[in-house]
């Protein structure tokens, strides 16, 4: 009997041995795909702006045209190239000064692990940033995932958001299938994944995620200008997942904080985002922030960037015309900040 349990035991054993050599093979060969998919894309697609770096942390940035200060803020899952991809950045730097930040982790900026990165965190590390570029006020443009980091920047440095432009956003917390997918941002487990086999389920998984994103629209030429991998290399998967994770706890935290936004707020929304529901979302919130208006584009999708640049650039120059109503309803001796300026024929800040 003892020497039936050895004689099977060994080709059980031999098996174990097997395997885990076939699962690290697999994990191996898969590691030396990615890395050289990440370099490829890299070599291929270089910074395109320039870099700042605010409390040791490095980020990359577009600035482009002159005027009243625009910042756009990209989503999850992209970089800030997408708004130039998309025709945005264009048509905004015409008469303004535009800057588009690659937020922490993605594109080519850091994301230090020693920092939870909230939308309160990313707020204050990028109001920072645009203060070290010398801006007073601006209007903040961001789509999805970063409509939280500007509505954060709103609450904690008011005097430097003169009004906002939200598109697609996701503002009050709901169950979300999508939170599942998060794995990449696990420690140890996550980092095994990233580098190996996650960036290649990622690709092949690819075309129907940004169908999804764009659907019931097709998916438009502007898009396919930034190749999968940029948004698939091991540092920007974790920082997505880390958001996927973030997203109901963080919408929980700035919910009850809406109503007291007291700058113009301008918010867009397809009508057809099967990402972020427009109607327990967009719709909502127009409802509880008094000074705010709301556009829905008929069988719209989520990423109404590329969908509807227009509408956007308008919505940004609407929310200015706002601003100059208001400052010439203040009165004389005043500005909209306290300061008191007119009097004495200064000028109010923009």
């Amino acid at each position: 009997m003892k020497n039936d349990n050895v004689t099977t035991g060994k080709p059980r054993a031999l098996a174990r041995y097997a395997g885990l050599l076939g699962a690290a093979a697999l994990l191996g060969a898969g590691y030396m795909v990615v890395r050289r998919k990440t370099e490829q894309v890299e070599r291929e697609h270089p910074p395109a702006g320039q870099f700042i770096s605010v409390d040791g942390v490095r980020l990359h940035y577009l600035s482009e045209g002159e005027g009243p200060v625009v910042v756009l803020l990209h989503g999850n899952g992209v970089i800030g190239e997408d708004y130039r991809n998309s025709g945005l950045l264009a048509l905004l730097a015409g008469d303004h000064r535009v800057i588009v930040f690659d937020r922490p982790g993605f594109g080519y900026s850091e994301r230090p692990r020693s920092t939870v990165w909230t939308p309160a965190a990313q707020a204050q590390l990028l109001a920072s940033a645009l203060r070290q570029l010398g801006v007073e006020r601006a209007v903040v443009l961001a789509h999805s995932w970063a409509t939280l980091v500007a509505l954060a920047m709103a609450r904690q440095a008011p005097e430097l958001v003169a009004g906002l432009v939200l598109a697609s956003g996701y503002y009050y917390p709901s169950v979300r299938m999508d939170v599942l997918t998060s794995t990449p941002a696990i420690p140890v487990i996550g980092d095994l994944m990233r580098y190996t086999l996650s960036p290649l389920l990622g690709r092949l998984m690819w075309p129907l995620t940004v169908k999804r994103a764009f659907a019931p629209a097709p998916v438009p030429e502007s898009f396919r200008r930034m190749p999968p991998w940029m948004a698939l290399r091991p540092g920007q998967l974790r920082a997505e997942a880390a958001e996927t994770a973030m997203m109901i706890p963080s919408a929980a935290v700035l919910r009850a904080h809406y109503p007291e936004l007291a700058m113009p707020l301008a918010i867009v929304a397809g009508e057809a985002d099967g990402i972020a529901d427009p109607w327990r979302n967009s719709v909502r919130l127009n409802r509880e922030v008094a000074d705010s208006e709301l556009t829905l584009v008929p069988n719209g999708g989520h990423m109404i960037q590329h969908l509807a640049p227009e509408l956007l650039a308008r919505a940004v120059r609407g929310v200015e015309g706002t601003i100059r109503h208001k400052q010439e309803q203040v009165p004389a001796a005043w500005t909209a900040d306290g300061a008191a300026l007119r009097q004495s024929g200064a000028e109010p800040r923009h």
